[in-house]
């Protein structure tokens, strides 16, 4: 494995962006409330969106990849998600979900930094925090973006 391109197969899934093919649907950009309906029966209102330029800020460094695990559930993350990461993105703040490679592996977790140790930390407390020791070897490969499921029960 080589520093500048890790060897992300270990991920899962990895569908690199640019490799999906242009998807348009309508969209009707009106701030719909969640409270008292509003009618939605004018298709003329619709507009046509490219559906993953909306959702990758940085197309050419996005990559979708698909979720296993339930360490990340309340960050409202779940085995069989797909997440979208951007590469372009490896500073998180402690409030986003970073993609970390932590000596070979790979997983999904907010970076947190305390009194100068580097913690990962899960969204899911029956998972412990990991810390990040002196001679480990550590990045963060992109930060997600967003997070693409169906609506659960």
């Amino acid at each position: 494995m080589n520093k500048r391109h890790p060897d992300i197969s270990m991920l899962g899934k990895v569908y690199p962006a640019l490799d999906i093919g242009e998807i348009t649907i309508p969209m009707f950009d009106i701030g719909i409330v969640a409270g008292f309906p509003i009618p939605l029966d004018n298709d003329e209102r619709a507009q046509s969106i490219e559906l993953i330029r909306m959702l990758c800020p940085h197309p050419e460094a996005s990559y979708l990849i698909r979720v296993e695990g339930d360490s990340m559930v309340d960050a409202d993350i779940f085995s069989g998600d797909i997440v979208i990461v951007d590469k372009s993105n490896r500073t998180p703040s402690e409030h986003e979900v970073a993609v970390c490679e932590l000596n070979g592996e790979y997983t999904l977790k907010r970076v947190v930094k305390r009194a100068g140790q580097v913690w990962l930390v899960p969204a899911n407390p029956q998972y412990p925090e990991i810390a990040v020791k002196e001679g480990d070897t550590f990045s963060i490969w992109g930060t997600v973006t967003y997070i693409i499921h169906k609506p659960r029960d």
